[in-house]
């Protein structure tokens, strides 16, 4: 093991593929030439050369299409989005295209490509570069949707990403490409829809995902101060959805509280609580718990962004209440 940063993960998942399989290649705006926005792609031109590190234009919805068109031809194209805020502009590209191709074409076309890019708010971006969009391509049937939480998941899962023969969207968050972790130097694969338990506990199953994770953590290590043992369960991808492993915990903890960046109207959150009371109704001692981001727009002003998205003190408190504390 080492340790290294969740962009260095990125990268070092994307260039083993490209040796691994020369069909595989990146494209997106500043991968190449800057190295990346976020440097993910990093050394990753001097390596492969411009016809397999692509910059291209400020124009999501026409090279997205060029990478459809290209997995159509039997390419592994990784399209790179400065931000999943922009693949609004890509978004007919993403569902009508990519997503349905293999049902369109009574199965003739696989679309084996990995639309990756930070998501959610990254602060003091104001309104149009904070949004949570997993939810909206977790809807569409035909999309695989992976939100890592560490270096270790984003490098097994974007390498899994990478040789899956369906279309995959892979999120990121910009705030997380300077965390650390331990990543094994050997090759290592993570299976797309397989939640992990982060943390063990007895009294409270906290459902989270993505950057969501640390706060997830950080209000279990509290809540463990008040005699509160949390069970932390990161579901990794959110479709397909582990929820075999959610509802055995519930069974074990008879308590639930989902823990979401994104709006709370039609979130994940809501498709976890929906399918604990189908299947776990029995064993809940308290109603199902959420915590959102408030349904607003994100403001520019950080105190105002501390109080919409979730944190330790709102997370805290949905698992007193839903302990009776």
């Amino acid at each position: 093991m080492r340790e290294i940063q969740f962009r260095e993960a990125l990268g070092e998942a994307m260039s083993e593929e490209m040796r691994r399989d020369e069909k595989v290649f990146l494209m997106g705006e500043e991968v190449a030439e800057y190295n990346g926005a976020y440097k993910v792609s990093q050394g990753m031109l001097d390596e492969f050369g411009p016809e397999r590190v692509i910059d291209t234009p400020i124009a999501e919805l026409g090279f997205s299409g060029v990478g459809v068109g290209a997995a159509m031809n039997g390419l592994r194209p990784i399209i790179e989005f400065m931000t999943f805020n922009f693949s609004l502009v890509a978004i007919d590209q993403v569902i009508n295209s990519a997503a349905k191709m293999m049902s369109m074409s009574g199965g003739q076309f696989n679309i084996p490509m990995v639309f990756r890019g930070p998501t959610g708010n990254a602060g003091m971006l104001s309104s149009q570069h904070s949004q949570n969009f997993e939810s909206w391509y977790a809807n569409c049937p035909g999309l695989k949707v992976v939100i890592p939480a560490n270096p270790y998941d984003a490098k097994g899962l974007l390498k899994s990403s990478i040789r899956d023969n369906d279309p995959v969207i892979f999120m990121e968050s910009e705030l997380m490409y300077g965390d650390k972790g331990e990543v094994p130097e050997s090759e290592y694969l993570l299976p797309i829809g397989v939640a992990d338990v982060k943390r063990e506990g007895t009294d409270v199953t906290l459902v989270s995902f993505g950057k969501m994770i640390k706060v997830a953590l950080e209000a279990a290590e509290e809540a463990a101060k008040d005699g509160i043992s949390v069970e932390v369960i990161d579901l990794r991808t959110v479709r397909p959805i582990d929820y075999a492993t959610v509802v055995k915990s519930v069974k074990k903890t008879n308590r639930v509280v989902v823990l979401e960046e994104a709006w709370p109207l039609a979130a994940i959150s809501s498709e976890i609580a929906y399918h604990v009371q189908k299947f776990a109704f029995d064993y809940l001692d308290a109603p199902v718990t959420r915590v959102n981001s408030m349904d607003v727009p994100l403001p520019y002003a950080p105190t105002l962004i501390d109080v919409i998205i979730p944190n330790v003190k709102r997370t805290m408190d949905a698992i007193k209440s839903v302990t009776y504390r």
